[in-house]
């Protein structure tokens, strides 16, 4: 019998996935893909060297695992890669990046179906 959890959470990120997404590019190198992406952001907070915190906002992408596909391979994000986002004739390209020893991307959900990917905008073209 399945999980009556597991099947409620698969059923509401198929509705994220259908309502609430853009399409980006996720990059890595030569290879890219398309994706649907809900997204988000996150907060870190990090000490400096004086004991001083200081807040870090992440532009956050939120994808369904199985989509992050490149060359063939289902794939997990990797500091570095990019995602290019377009808003009309301009394209936003974030870096995968976390501050400080924080990994780059997170599980979004128990059941591992959604990457929350932490990013940082890098440039803008056009």
């Amino acid at each position: 019998m399945t999980d009556v959890l597991e099947r409620g959470s698969a059923w509401l990120e198929d509705q994220r996935n259908r309502r609430m997404t853009r399409m980006v590019t996720y990059q890595r190198g030569g290879e890219s893909v398309e994706l649907a992406a809900t997204i988000g952001r996150t907060e870190f907070e990090q000490a400096d060297d004086f004991g001083a915190i200081h807040k870090i906002e992440s532009r956050d992408y939120l994808v369904l695992t199985s989509d992050l596909v490149l060359a063939g391979l289902q794939t997990l994000p990797k500091a570095g890669d990019q995602i290019r986002e377009t808003d009309g004739a301009r394209t936003f390209v974030y870096e995968v990046m976390a501050p400080g020893n924080e990994p780059p991307y997170r599980y979004s959900d128990p059941f591992r179906r959604t990457l929350r990917i932490h990013t940082k905008h890098v440039a803008t073209e056009g």
